[in-house]
């Protein structure tokens, strides 16, 4: 893999500066070095050591100086030098940031010649700026003309988070935060690792003797939260993983009834289970979610193609999909979710339309759409290494025939998020139709609620009202868990002691 060296006399800004590189170089590994002045140097920037690298690769090798009141970048290749310099005068470190980013985007888009659809947001939130725009009173050709100057963004992805973050906030206009607070509850078991995961989950053939503990452990801290949040208002439970529905009938019947008569379901907004895998899914099993007045669930095919579910290891075909999903229709779910991921290995455009093709023809109430994002952890990145990112087909145009095929449905987006070293530099949104939106999820995106997180490997939330946040998570390994689970209510103790 080629490298490309960014150097500064700044450290302040390192995590800013690699996160929008590496956005335009995905397949290179991007370094960022602090550079110690030479006294012979006058603008703080060893010369001869960048040039030595720069000569080692063809991709540029970037240099950045920060001065009292300016900032001067070069972009150094073996056919030529960029230089561009601004002014920082009077700016704080937010405005210094910014306007970084836009030099460094600006000098890499005339290297490159590529435009991101992002421009210089990095985030993993994109629909929070327009948002908080939102509640302060800001027009749309206001917050239009902001997000274009500030951030370079493109007019689709502008306009796609300007209709979500409206959607989102009629949405969470109806839900009192200050009172409220949502669940979600962890089980770390799959059937298998999929090959592009990289989430806290094990093999379920191999941790089946500790599942009951496991169960127990949970319910002990289930006992915590329902007992100290007594008098908030629960809002949405989520149970996600891990796939849940590799748990038994039996099972799921002992948490999910643990819930149900520990929490006060009476006024909940919804009711998810991600049911996931097909191979997890039994009719069994959906008797037992159906029982528990259970409202949303997930079937997620991730790909409707045959050959790409082999490949990354979903151990299920596509008729088993189709199967589960008419289960759960002939049991009288009404609010399914799909699941597909775009840029899945040997998939291009006809592949993604043949795969919502057949979603259409069941018609789920809603669609998310996933962009893949290369975790260093999972098996997709050493696949990587040996077929190059370039055979990950994620563009324009196959995004373009999800949304289109949601459209179709009669759905609309409704929330959005990204994630670091997404195939494409995209996004995943997902859509819905109407009053079928999943509020859990815009409530983790857009984090203006309490969120209290059960099981191993999950993170709580502590939304405070001036908009503050403070978290703690538990412990990831499942064993570890189950041994030290006083120590995870205790750590909810303190995070929650005034």
């Amino acid at each position: 893999m080629n490298k490309l060296i960014v150097s500064t006399n700044d450290s302040s800004y390192e995590y800013d500066i690699h996160s929008l590189v590496k956005a335009f170089f995905p397949e290179a590994d991007v370094k960022v070095n602090k550079v110690l002045k030479d006294d012979n140097d006058s603008d703080g920037c060893e010369k001869e050591t960048l040039n030595a690298e720069a000569s080692e690769s063809y991709f540029p090798d970037l240099t950045i100086r920060f001065f009292d009141d300016s900032i001067l970048l070069s972009s150094v290749s073996k056919e030529r030098v960029i230089g561009n310099k601004i002014s920082i005068a009077g700016l704080d470190r937010t405005g210094v940031k910014s306007a970084l980013k836009k030099l460094i985007y600006k000098t890499l888009e005339e290297e490159t010649g590529i435009s991101l659809p992002w421009g210089t947001l990095t985030g993993i939130r994109p629909t929070k700026i327009p948002m908080k725009l939102l509640e302060e009173g800001a027009t749309l050709d206001e917050i239009r003309e902001y997000m274009k100057e500030v951030y370079l963004i493109s007019d689709e992805k502008l306009e796609l988070s300007i209709d979500i973050a409206k959607r989102e906030k009629a949405l969470l206009d109806k839900i009192n935060y200050e009172n409220g607070y949502s669940l979600y509850i962890g089980i770390p078991f799959c059937p298998t690792t999929c090959m592009y995961c990289s989430f806290t989950s094990y093999p379920i053939f191999g941790y089946k003797n500790i599942v009951s503990d496991y169960l127990k452990a949970v319910s002990l801290e289930l006992d915590y939260v329902a007992s100290s949040f007594k008098d908030k208002k629960l809002d949405t439970v989520y149970i996600g993983g891990g796939t849940p529905t590799t748990l038994e009938a039996e099972e799921l019947e002992i948490l999910l009834n643990k819930v149900t008569t520990s929490f006060d379901m009476s006024q909940v907004l919804e009711f998810t289970v991600e049911a996931g895998r097909a191979d997890s899914i039994t009719y069994e099993k959906l008797k037992v979610l159906k029982k528990y007045n259970v409202t949303r669930i997930s079937v997620n095919p991730q790909t409707m193609n045959q050959c790409t579910l082999d490949m990354i290891g979903r151990r299920h075909t596509v008729d088993e999909v189709i199967k589960a999903y008419e289960m759960a229709r002939d049991l009288g779910f009404d609010n399914i979710n799909m699941d597909i991921i775009l840029g899945l290995p040997s998939e291009d455009v006809n592949e993604v339309k043949y795969t919502i093709d057949r979603i259409k023809e069941l018609s789920p109430e809603s669609l998310t759409v996933h962009s893949l994002a290369i975790k260093r952890a999972s098996r997709m990145a050493e696949w990587i290494k040996e077929n190059g990112l370039s055979t990950l087909k994620n563009t324009d145009e196959t995004m373009e025939i999800a949304s289109i095929g949601a459209k179709d449905m009669g759905m609309n987006p409704y929330y959005l998020y990204r994630q670091k070293n997404m195939s494409g530099n995209f996004e995943n949104v997902g859509y819905s139709k109407e009053g079928k939106e999943g509020i859990y999820n815009i409530l983790i995106m857009e984090e203006v609620q309490t969120i209290i997180a059960c099981g191993a490997g999950t993170v709580t939330k502590r939304v405070y009202g001036d908009g503050r946040i403070e978290r703690c998570d538990n412990v990831k390994d499942v064993k570890l868990y189950i041994e030290k689970i006083e120590e995870m209510i205790n750590r909810k103790r303190e995070l929650f002691k005034d």
